[in-house]
């Protein structure tokens, strides 16, 4: 039986996942790729052109994920400091939930890929801080934050976090969660 267009595109991109959830796992190459999705290589080659475009559908999957959670905060949340708090619990807990993806978003699976898939993570983690700048201005409108309080330096802290905290988690083997001890950083970053 056939799959349906996209669904093998999907299977390649959750087997890739898939393998960068291995603590410390090495450089995946397309033929182990293929190996584990007992297909040939020239099979891969049918879906993506090249090893960077699946790359790029997995940061596609990421940023999509990401930014369409931080809209339904932004939205469901009139509360900045708050909009801020559910911001980045969300952060850590996408990345809790999805090992490979944090390897991706901390560089790690890129450092021997193509340039410009590091690249579209600085735009994400860009993105992620603007967001963050967003909240802490309502923050400072609605009283949570003092009129004179800098918005883009805890913005920056914030986004900080986010990063050390994924890049712990990959580091540690995925020992050492990044939602530990959230509430309480929060509190110190926030006030």
């Amino acid at each position: 039986m056939a799959s349906k267009p996209g669904e093998r595109k999907t299977q390649i991109l959750q087997t890739l996942a898939e393998m960068l959830e291995q603590p410390h796992a090495s450089r995946i190459t397309t033929a182990a790729l293929a190996a584990r999705l007992e297909v040939s290589e020239a099979a891969l080659y049918r879906h993506f052109a090249s090893k960077a475009q699946m790359f790029e559908g997995l940061i596609e999957f990421i940023e999509t994920s990401i930014f369409t959670l931080v809209n339904q905060i932004a939205t469901a949340e009139p509360y900045g400091l708050v909009q801020a708090h559910k911001t980045v619990a969300m952060l850590l807990t996408f990345s809790e939930r999805n090992k490979g993806m944090t390897r991706v978003l901390t560089g790690d699976a890129l450092v021997t890929e193509d340039n410009r898939l590091q690249e579209r993570i600085n735009h994400i983690n860009d993105r992620i801080e603007a967001s963050l700048k967003q909240s802490l201005r309502i923050a400072v409108t609605d009283g949570g934050l003092p009129q004179e309080a800098n918005v883009a330096a805890h913005a920056s802290l914030l986004t900080h976090l986010v990063l050390g905290r994924w890049l712990r988690y990959a580091q540690s083997g995925w020992r050492v969660a990044p939602t530990l001890h959230l509430d309480e950083q929060l509190r110190l970053a926030l006030g």
